[in-house]
């Protein structure tokens, strides 16, 4: 440690004269007064607006949801506080645990059959080099289409008799009348089908979008190595692409865990609730009753789904974050 005597000498530059330190400015303190000269009154009655119908369309429904879903109200009667027995009453419900598992079902259907195919489709075009933009725009039109055409179109060709579209198609190779939606069995698969159908032309646009990222001396690297086409693939284009597939892969998992278009359209949960899913379950709770719903059940449904949701999100994070970092 220095004495005294020692800093004072170290302070002190030729001839004795003292060094001087350059001056650190000091912001001043930020106090009401300084705020508004600065502005800050200004841009708060600019804001205050957005605040306010941000406010009342996004947060203030889900306060209300979380507070009804403690109450048993039809929005008719007054509401009455009844604690857990919202959440008690859905899971005693066995339609819950039915819809549970056909979620989980689609889910699974819709990762292993519709999660892989834009991937491929996107690959594949990003080889071709004429017509690219014809194939692009006929991939993505599906999307532009409105989701309840598209569903309305779709039950047309799965009709089940002979003189069906799909049928019809089936039978110029031999294979005899399928029952499509009106099977326990093909229904969900049938739903799956027309819903990555539906949805894959806009993922295969972001993965053309992050192809074109990917630097070309990889893949020439690649083939100066050996590397065939699924090589290159598997070794160049994949970890290229692995923090656009995490996302997409986020978002379909969300997406498919509130599917509820296609059973209420298709098949309005049936045959015998095979397609019945925990959306579809949360409108027969709501709107079943003409004369008002158990609201209170169906925002507690609401509330549980979207507690998973953010915990499922969360670990799936946690456990990919080494692997997006490296």
């Amino acid at each position: 440690m220095l004495t005294r005597a020692e800093a004072a000498e170290q302070a002190t530059g030729l001839g004795g004269a003292a060094v001087r330190r350059p001056t650190e400015r000091v912001r001043p303190r930020c106090t009401p007064i300084t705020w508004v000269r600065r502005g800050g009154l200004s841009k708060l009655v600019f804001t205050l607006p957005l605040l306010v119908v941000f406010g009342v369309f996004s947060w203030w429904p889900i306060v209300r949801a979380v507070a009804m879903s403690f109450q048993h109200t039809n929005l008719v009667t007054a509401p009455v506080f009844v604690g857990w027995q919202n959440f008690a009453y859905v899971f005693h419900d066995p339609t819950f645990w039915v819809a549970v598992r056909n979620t989980g079902w689609f889910a699974l259907l819709a990762l292993v059959f519709g999660y892989p195919l834009p991937l491929v489709v996107a690959v594949i075009m990003s080889e071709v080099r004429r017509l690219k933009g014809l194939y692009s725009v006929l991939a993505y039109l599906p999307v532009v289409m409105p989701p309840v055409v598209s569903v309305l179109l779709w039950k047309f060709f799965y009709d089940a008799r002979a003189e069906g579209v799909f049928n019809t198609i089936l039978g110029w190779v031999g294979i005899s009348p399928q029952p499509w939606i009106q099977s326990t069995v093909a229904a969900m698969p049938s739903l799956v089908l027309q819903a990555t159908w539906a949805a894959a032309g806009g993922t295969i646009v972001i993965y053309l979008a992050a192809l074109t990222s990917v630097a070309p001396e990889l893949y020439d690297a690649a083939e100066v190595d050996g590397a065939g086409i699924w090589g290159k693939i598997w070794h160049v284009t994949l970890p290229q692409l692995r923090g656009i597939l995490f996302i997409t892969l986020i978002l379909q998992i969300i997406g498919t865990a509130q599917v509820f278009l296609q059973p209420f359209l298709f098949t309005g949960g049936g045959p015998v609730d095979s397609t019945t899913t925990i959306l579809l379950l949360v409108y027969r709770y709501a709107f079943t009753n003409s004369l008002g719903g158990n609201y209170g059940a169906a925002t507690a449904l609401s509330l549980m789904l979207a507690v998973f949701l953010a915990l499922m999100s969360i670990l799936y994070f946690r456990l990919t974050k080494r692997w997006s970092d490296a």
